[in-house]
């Protein structure tokens, strides 16, 4: 094929933008006389990712929005979507429309690496060329690995001393004011239907999945599939996706220079709401609606002329894309082993409950985990249902199912009430449940965050616990917050807000809820009933730092052979949580 009349494919993936699109631009460089703009609709995330219905939803939205702006300059032009696996589609594509050139963003999170690789393969055998650009990150995660002598980043200061290496942060590319046509879309070949036995998002759909009806959708037009056709429930968040909205957001935030560059997460209220304290442009990040760097260099440009004291990373706006960066590079260099404890040489062993079970053939979780413990299993669902009992929890653990996204303190709390601070609950329990409930779920992003908030990577003050009674009062004395998601006790007074089982019956008699139970029951005649704390916190939080100091004197590794083989329990007394039941290894695909 003649590469003087380049006819090529812009793959969009997480990059759903035009503004400051390094591999757009790259392939509008090309001077193409054909431009195909798609989206292949993955089987793996449609089956095999947790995903909830707030999280498609901004998805879908994002990819209208995209399809819109594409239209917008090119009235022949959209986001043309294509259900069918690309590992599979693009051969075919190749052939039926010419194609010369496959375009698009590096990703590097572990499922992409292998599929990308795959389809690179694939390209090449066709004869097309293949040109992949970075773009998710400040800096090229695989370049921040190897200035970091080839190791994980596991700090900012591994982050920012590679980062100095690499050089200065791209300042971002303008939008393109105009796109080449579309060629012809015929898709005269059979689609390959994905295998649908296993779904890890059976349990939030409603209805049948019918995404994969045909290769151009149920109209033959290519059209961004519908929120029915996934078969789940209507979205109940209230945060929209798209560029449009994300590059608004970015334009009040600026405006507000104060705000800008003062900004210091840790003093952000993890109890505010309508709206919340901090930019809420992580969903937004995570589709690429909003390029990172755009984001870095509007903030940078505001501190720059700020006359007053501007906060500095890591706790400021441009400190988070640190943050970002760092857990990109160590999933870059750690792939699929970073998604888990087991076989990670930066994650330390703890004996949690619930631990996961492992294939012994790959080694790697299989999404499934091992009860060994029924009270931590009963405390791991009221945990995820938002009925433990301590209303601070509950009511993040509500609005996280309902909104898809809570404040990062609150997802310190609730991931420490899980693991290390009350539960002692496996930390990839708690992960999964992120995975499915949060619209900006980054898998780098909260594999990493859990890892720190369980003290088994990044972080390890194991005996720095939040309080779900006194943290939050720290905040929000009269409650707004808890009031506000756990409405059954909207009445109560402050005193008790935080400890509602200490109120006289008499009290939760004339304020209408009575505490008791285990969240099961919520209505008792004429009253709504919220239930007791599921265990007494202090005893609790005093038996997981016992356990935990002794798990650190231990010392092991997810990747030492103690743990591989699972004669680590002979390293364990029965003191404290010390030691989960069982006593087979890998082979037998559990390891706890």
């Amino acid at each position: 094929m003649p590469t003087s009349s380049p006819r090529v494919i812009y793959w969009f993936r997480t990059d759903l933008r035009l503004h400051d699109s390094p591999a757009l631009i790259h392939a509008l460089s090309l001077s193409p006389s054909i431009l195909y703009p798609i989206w292949t609709w993955d089987p793996y995330y449609v089956y095999h990712s947790r995903i909830g219905s707030n999280r498609w939803k901004f998805l879908l939205d994002c990819q209208n929005n995209l399809s819109a702006s594409l239209t917008a300059l090119n009235p022949k032009s959209k986001l043309f979507v294509i259900r069918e696996a690309p590992q599979t589609l693009f051969p075919k594509l190749f052939k039926a429309w010419g194609i010369t050139h496959l375009v698009f963003e590096k990703d590097t999170d572990a499922y992409a690496r292998e599929r990308d690789g795959r389809v690179i393969e694939l390209a090449r055998e066709a004869g097309v060329e293949v040109i992949v650009k970075p773009g998710r990150t400040l800096y090229d995660s695989d370049e921040l690995v190897k200035e970091n002598k080839g190791k994980p980043t596991m700090s900012i200061n591994q982050v920012q001393a590679a980062g100095a290496k690499i050089g200065d942060i791209p300042r971002p590319l303008l939008a393109p004011k105009s796109l080449p046509d579309p060629g012809e879309t015929d898709l005269d070949f059979k689609q390959e239907r994905p295998n649908r036995d296993h779904d890890a998002n059976s349990n939030p759909r409603k209805e049948i999945e019918n995404t994969y009806s045909a290769l151009a959708g149920p109209n033959g037009d290519f059209a961004v599939p519908t929120v029915a056709e996934l078969g789940i429930q209507e979205a109940s968040t209230p945060h929209r996706g798209g560029e449009t909205i994300a590059l608004k957001i970015l334009d009040e935030i600026v405006a507000d220079s104060d705000y800008t560059a003062t900004f210091e997460k840790p003093k952000t209220a993890p109890t505010a709401f309508e709206p919340q304290a901090t930019t809420l442009l992580s969903p937004h990040l995570h589709f690429g609606s909003l390029s990172c760097r755009e984001f870095y260099w509007r903030v940078q440009g505001v501190v720059d002329k700020y006359k007053g004291k501007a906060s500095q990373p890591p706790t400021s706006l441009t400190g988070q894309l640190l943050f970002r960066d760092m857990y990109f590079g160590a999933q870059a260099s750690l792939n699929y082993s970073f998604r888990q404890t087991y076989n990670n040489s930066q994650c330390r062993f703890i004996p949690w409950h619930l631990p996961s079970e492992i294939d012994s053939k790959s080694g790697l979780i299989t999404g499934k985990y091992h009860i060994d413990n029924q009270e931590a299993l009963e405390w791991f669902t009221r945990w995820r249902e938002g009925r433990t009992g301590f209303p601070w929890i509950d009511a993040l653990m509500r609005q996280l199912k309902q909104e898809g996204w809570i404040h990062h303190l609150g997802r310190h709390a609730v991931a420490c009430f899980l693991t290390r601070g009350g539960c002692y609950v496996d930390w990839e329990r708690g992960a999964e449940v992120f995975e499915e409930w949060l619209i900006d779920h980054e898998a780098a992003c909260n594999i990493g965050n859990w890892q720190w908030l369980s003290c088994t990577a990044f972080y390890s003050q194991f005996y720095r616990c939040y309080s779900p009674i006194a943290f939050p009062q720290k905040w929000d004395k009269e409650g707004k917050f808890v009031r506000r998601y756990c409405p059954e006790l909207a009445t109560f007074d402050a005193k008790y807000i935080y400890e509602p089982w200490k109120a006289p019956i008499a009290d939760q008699k004339s304020w209408g809820c009575l505490i008791k139970g285990d969240g099961e029951q919520n209505e008792e005649g004429k009253f709504m009933v919220y239930p007791n704390p599921m265990f007494d916190f202090p005893e609790r939080r005093d038996i997981c730092i016992r356990a935990m100091k002794n798990a650190y004197s231990v010392g092991l590794y997810g990747d030492d052979p103690r743990v591989v083989d699972g004669s680590w329990r002979k390293l364990f007394n029965n003191a404290a949580e010390d030691l989960t039941e069982g006593n087979d290894g890998p082979p037998e695909g559990e390891w706890s």
